[in-house]
């Protein structure tokens, strides 16, 4: 038996501060997720909201997505196996929103999801909701995080209203099904060199930094002096 999630996100205006949200219709009970940041766009935000929804449930778990969004549905559906073909490139040069399109696509494969395009703003409860989480995440983005390349997430349980009143309730849902952030202080100088260079990547600051700070721990102190080092071998020459 499948899963039904509802996925949403946005941004107001676009680009600029938006949000994200999710609806999982678990047997247990409804698990809500939502979240936000301070400088994004609609389709980021759209994506994030089906990475944080795929990443809550474990390999091999049967899901039917539903998104209002038909860029996430058809990026998956239609247009991801040519991009990849192509080494993640269109017809006309670099995936947009690659690092978001990887990780969707990497979480998709180790799952057997179901992408179904649903009507924004017609009444299905589960995407109404999932739209009023997606605002309350970028209402928490903008008042909670000091820094634009942070951002805001929060979990809510509620028990399913079909549950009998004799059942046993359902494990409560924790902080942890969601990640965590914690604003970083950034020298000025060094935040106009992450948005510069996140321009010329094609992304925005936040996902350049998490991908640098990834990185940067898969390679410890040690593989960080080595790539310093070859870095300045290379400069120099």
């Amino acid at each position: 038996m499948r899963t039904i999630v509802y996925a949403d996100g946005g941004c107001d205006p676009n680009p600029g501060p938006g949000g994200w949200g999710v609806v999982i219709q678990a047997p247990t009970g409804t698990v809500e997720l939502c979240g936000g940041e301070r400088a994004t766009t609609n389709n980021r935000m759209e994506l994030t909201a089906a990475i944080s929804a795929l990443e809550h449930f474990p390999e091999g778990a049967q899901i039917e997505m539903r998104c209002d969004s038909q860029y996430v549905v058809k990026s998956v559906t239609e247009w991801m196996r040519g991009w990849k073909a192509r080494g993640w490139r269109t017809a006309t040069g670099p995936v947009k929103n690659i690092d978001l399109m990887q990780r969707l696509d990497a979480l998709a494969a180790a799952r057997d999801v179901r992408w179904t395009w649903v009507r924004g703003h017609a009444g299905e409860a589960g995407n109404e909701r999932a739209d009023r989480l997606a605002a309350q995440g970028r209402r928490a983005a903008l008042t909670g995080v000091s820094s634009a390349s942070s951002s805001t997430a929060t979990a809510a349980s509620s028990v399913s209203a079909t549950a009998s009143a004799s059942a046993t309730p359902p494990a409560p849902t924790t902080a942890s099904l969601v990640q965590k952030t914690t604003p970083v202080a950034l020298p000025s100088d060094l935040v106009g060199a992450l948005t510069r260079a996140a321009d010329r990547a094609g992304t925005t600051p936040q996902a350049l930094l998490e991908e640098a700070v990834r990185l940067a721990l898969d390679l410890g102190p040690a593989g960080i002096a080595r790539a310093r080092a070859e870095f300045s071998t290379r400069k120099a020459s």
